[in-house]
């Protein structure tokens, strides 16, 4: 499933990186905030859920290889941020929903989470 295909779902909309989102397959998920934490534990082509609205949240994501980043609670990403997602091409979607809902969601759609042990 490609991450442009669970935007509907999601409620989400496109901000970043439309074309990319498109044609990004999404192997996994990752819901975290701490950027250390998913650093560690997320894997390529994972799409990350978070509140997180900066531009390390882009960096991160970029290191990791992720499939896409998606903002809940309504959440806009800082102008900066914005700007360094299309630069390196990663998409950033907004959904008004909590991140329960969205991995839920993105869980019933046949996206899971990868178990380290």
């Amino acid at each position: 499933m490609t991450l442009a295909e669970t935007v509907d779902r999601i409620e989400g909309t496109i901000l970043a990186a439309v074309s990319e989102a498109a044609r990004r397959e999404v192997r996994g998920g990752y819901v975290g905030d701490l950027l250390s934490d998913v650093m560690a534990n997320s894997r390529e082509g994972d799409v990350w859920v978070t509140i997180q609205k900066h531009v390390n949240v882009v960096a991160v994501a970029q290191l990791q290889g992720m499939a896409g980043i998606v903002l809940v609670n309504g959440r806009q990403p800082e102008p900066d941020m914005l700007k360094r997602a299309e630069e390196e091409h990663i998409p950033v979607i907004s959904t008004p929903l909590q991140a329960f809902e969205v991995a839920g969601i993105l869980h019933s759609l046949g996206i899971r989470g990868r178990r380290t042990t």
